[in-house]
């Protein structure tokens, strides 16, 4: 993390002089935010986690999102590593160095990886240097790093939050939103970023339909997350829940749709192409050669691709339709150890694949999910998945206000 002291100190003496004087000082006063390297920050290169990008072009004005964080008062405390361009969930990053899992190294496993892309900004969150973390969420990268942390991480239905002033992935499928350490600071700080009021019903637990699907979600678990989202059924069963199973065939699309890295590689092929004749040799292989694969589909694929996915998307929610949100395992590992996934590049695409595989379905959906610790105080993170087709957003995030609560007494917090 590159801490910003200056800026910080500014805010804070902002935020003094307003309280002094009586005015608004904002919702966000002296509430410390991280930024992931992802989005402009008036004066300060945009990087995104490369050597190269950015390098001599501080940026002109804050993106929309930092726009507003600064002005509901946060103080932006600095810029947070991240995966080269956003395109891993591991959060290794071979040029700047991987912040360690903070979570794991409070277990005595300081070697295990942070989850990505946004990994320093959950560790940011995590080590009590930030109390939230601005990121992005293309396939997890919200989601993924704030499960392996044991923290709350959003992500919005897309068109709720500002895009300008952050270096794409995917743009189709890229969400602005945040790390936190709870759902009442998710909302608080969603507010904020989509400018919005959010609906908070107070459903309670009796009142809610949860479904839950047993294939593709709950395939090849470690075990300590089997026991974590086991007990966490259970444990909403008792409240009140009204649990179901549910068959999803449409589940079955999913290699066609993500074939060749789909529409992710697609868009990120058409960013980073004029880049690459000049900058090439400055990539990640593992992210370049992700990157490339994106070549090999045609304009008219990526919108055939488009349109499949418009499809899927209508039979995905007609699936769903029978619940309110549905429940999965974040992701289906606790955070694996770093040195065999830099050792092995066949071990890093298995891990990739695996810590993508759960919360990417959401991002294709075009929906929203927010990820809830689930684990006890003693165990290894694991993040409980509450999901839906987009547009729940308000009841998703009332839902998840009431499962946090009710998964309290399990995890001993």
């Amino acid at each position: 993390m590159a801490v910003d002291a200056e800026g910080s100190r500014q805010a804070a003496a902002a935020a003094d002089r307003a309280l002094l004087e009586g005015r608004d000082a904002g919702v966000l006063c002296g509430l410390a935010v991280s930024i992931k390297d992802l989005f402009d920050v008036q004066g300060q290169p945009t990087r995104a986690g490369s050597t190269w990008l950015g390098a001599d072009q501080p940026a002109r004005a804050d993106a929309p999102a930092v726009a507003r964080l600064r002005k509901a008062g946060a103080a932006l405390v600095g810029r947070t590593q991240m995966t080269e361009f956003a395109f891993s969930g591991v959060g290794i990053n071979p040029h700047s160095g991987t912040p360690a899992n903070a979570a794991m190294a409070a277990l005595g496993r300081p070697d295990c990886v942070p989850g990505g892309s946004t990994s320093g900004g959950a560790v940011s969150v995590a080590c009590g240097a930030a109390w939230a973390a601005l990121g992005s969420d293309t396939g997890g990268s919200i989601r993924i790093p704030a499960a392996l942390h044991g923290l709350v991480g959003y992500k919005n239905t897309q068109a709720l939050t500002p895009l300008h002033g952050s270096v794409p992935l995917a743009p189709s499928m890229d969400t602005v939103c945040a790390v936190t350490r709870s759902v009442r600071d998710a909302v608080l700080l969603h507010q904020v970023l989509a400018q919005r009021r959010v609906a908070l019903a107070g459903r309670t637990l009796s009142n809610l339909r949860l479904g839950w699907i047993r294939n593709h979600f709950l395939d090849g678990l470690d075990a300590e997350v089997a026991q974590a989202f086991e007990a966490s059924l259970g444990t909403l069963a008792a409240a009140g829940v009204q649990l179901k199973e549910l068959r999803v065939d449409a589940l079955a699309e999913l290699p066609a749709l993500t074939e060749q890295g789909g529409i992710t590689a697609a868009e990120a092929w058409a960013w980073h192409a004029p880049h690459l004749a000049a900058h090439g040799h400055e990539y990640d292989p593992r992210v370049l050669g992700r990157i490339r694969r994106g070549a090999s589909i045609s304009a008219e694929q990526l919108a055939a691709l488009h349109q499949r996915r418009r499809a899927w998307i209508t039979r995905m929610e007609a699936a769903l339709a029978d619940v309110d949100l549905v429940l999965s395992p974040t992701v289906p590992l606790i955070a694996p150890a770093m040195a065999p996934l830099l050792a092995s590049d066949d071990e890093f695409f298995r891990v990739n694949a695996l810590l993508l595989r759960n919360p990417a379905v959401v991002n294709l959906l075009d929906g929203c999910a927010i990820t809830l610790p689930c684990h006890t105080q003693s165990q290894p993170p694991v993040g409980l998945m509450l999901w839906a087709p987009g547009g729940r957003d308000d009841l998703l995030l009332d839902a998840a206000g009431a499962v946090e609560a009710a998964l309290q007494p399990q995890r001993g917090a």
